[in-house]
């Protein structure tokens, strides 16, 4: 069993590193990239405040697939480009989107979402999928967590 408590008292930046590398340890030596993901959606829930929903979705197909997550049920299929996590894997971008409202075409999974942040996970160029944070506070999340989400993504590409 795996546990990860982190120190409130750590700058974010020290806290992301330690959560990429704490989901590195995690998944290492697994090779089902479905229970990778869960464990990881799980860790995320674990680790970062006041988020209303955290997770996955994969890039299958031609169009994003629902991924294991933490959270209320979510939108089961996003076609490329369109809502948020379908522009993050068309423009190979993270979305850092203080107010989900004012993105064109935001798909509103979750009406209790007020911000966003998703970020694309890569093997070599190809985006996989992407890491999803929804949270209910308006602008939660900025660049110090997009660079800590753009780490950890980095840390488990391999795995999922």
């Amino acid at each position: 069993m795996y546990h990860f408590t982190p120190d409130p008292n750590q700058s974010k930046p020290d806290l992301y590193r330690e959560l990429a590398a704490s989901a590195a340890a995690l998944v290492g030596g697994e090779r089902d990239p479905v229970a990778n993901m869960a464990n990881v959606a799980a860790l995320i829930w674990q680790f970062v405040p006041r988020l209303n929903w955290a997770g996955f979705y994969r890039v299958v197909g031609g169009e994003l697939v629902l991924g294991p997550f933490q959270g209320a049920p979510a939108c089961i299929r996003i076609p490329l480009g369109q809502g948020v996590c379908g522009t993050a894997v068309a423009s190979g971008e993270t979305q850092l989107v203080p107010d989900v409202h004012a993105f064109p075409g935001h798909i509103a999974c979750d009406t209790a979402s007020a911000s966003e942040l998703v970020v694309p996970v890569r093997r070599g160029s190809v985006v996989v999928a992407v890491i999803d944070l929804d949270s209910p506070d308006l602008a939660r999340f900025d660049a110090a967590d997009a660079r800590g989400i753009e780490l950890l993504a980095v840390a488990i590409a391999a795995a999922v």
